[in-house]
């Protein structure tokens, strides 16, 4: 069913400051640049005020202060925050059905909380916990003495290894694999055999894990994602890795075995982060840049590069780099050019 509401009604439920035409019905959310009459968007700064000007958005979230003549506005402290609000408002989840799907098998001594929902096909291992209010996709498997928290969510096909353990509200997108063997091995006598893993994976309350993010289980201690961190699509943690609070980690990154990442650090996409190296707190890892193993990114720096520099210097570097062939042209001699004689 459609939702409808007036541009007053939104300004109450955004706690915002509303502007123009009040009884204006709103029945979605779009982009600044596409949105049509009947749907809200939203800008950050006055930066975007071009684009809002000549929007046909219904109406605008906007801060305070940005000049917006002859718009429907709801002034709001932080557009973007209101925004996802009206989009949740105006795209609810599905509605949950808890129970347990007649093809899903449950193994042993499993402990499920009050209104889980499970869906078809799961397979759930021996002395499994699942906490209240939990949702579990089709497909998934859980594996012997995995814990959930409360009002947990794995969509279809994630994989739990033994042991593993989730806090509450933690979100496993489609093909995640919690708790697979770290990539731990002895040479001896011309040949590699396996170190056996025997730690596990413990994630925190509040994290959330992209599609088909890797997390290995520790080689004997745990590997440990503190509260609050979201980590993108595609990414490989290691074993025995420990990512502390609110951390985001973006696509493709690799994380190698035993590294350490304080709380609040930002890692872009495709950054490489070698073995038992430690990112401090607050630090910015930019695209692309590759830590050396043992390395230490101190606290509130930001890097770049590979190997990663701090960005000042990586900048002027880059800079440099532009400007070698020119150098190579004022200290290099001129090349000889030899005329070829025809042959007589």
């Amino acid at each position: 069913m459609e939702t409808e509401i007036t541009v007053r009604e939104l300004a109450e439920r955004l706690g915002g400051e509303p502007e123009g035409d009040l009884e204006r019905q709103l029945r979605g959310v779009g982009p600044i640049e596409s949105a049509g009459a009947s749907e809200v968007s939203f800008l950050e700064s006055a930066r975007n005020a071009p684009q809002a000007l000549v929007s046909q958005a219904g109406c605008l979230l906007a801060p305070p202060g940005v000049a917006l003549p002859d718009k429907t506005v709801i002034r709001v402290r932080n557009p973007r925050s209101a925004m996802a609000r009206a989009v949740e408002l105006f795209h609810p989840p599905p509605p949950r059905q808890p129970g347990i799907h007649p093809t899903a098998v449950i193994g042993d001594d499993v402990a499920i909380g009050t209104d889980v929902e499970i869906g078809p096909y799961v397979v759930i291992g021996d002395r499994v916990e699942i906490g209240a209010r939990s949702s579990i996709g089709a497909g998934c498997v859980l594996g012997e003495q995995a814990v959930l928290g409360e009002d947990c969510v794995l969509y279809p096909r994630v994989t739990l290894y033994p042991g593993v353990r989730l806090g509450s509200r933690v979100i496993l997108h489609s093909g995640c694999v919690v708790g697979s063997d770290g990539f731990g091995y002895i040479f001896e006598n011309g040949r590699y055999s396996k170190f056996p893993q025997a730690g596990s994976v413990e994630i925190a309350d509040d994290v959330e894990v992209g599609a088909n993010t890797t997390i290995d289980r520790g080689a004997l201690g745990p590997t440990e994602i503190g509260r609050g961190t979201k980590i993108d699509n595609l990414v490989q943690v290691a074993h025995n890795v420990r990512i502390g609070e609110h951390c985001v980690i973006a696509s493709q990154t690799g994380i190698s075995g035993s590294v350490v990442i304080e709380d609040n650090v930002v890692i872009a996409g495709q950054v490489g982060i070698g073995d038992h190296a430690r990112v401090e707190k607050g630090a910015v890892l930019g695209g692309q840049c590759g830590i050396l193993p043992h390395k230490i990114v101190r606290a509130g720096q930001t890097v770049w590069g590979t190997p990663a520099r701090p960005l000042k210097q990586h900048l002027e570097q880059q800079a440099l780099v532009a400007r070698l062939p020119r150098l190579v042209g004022k200290v290099s001699p001129p090349r000889k050019r030899f005329r070829r004689e025809p042959n007589e």
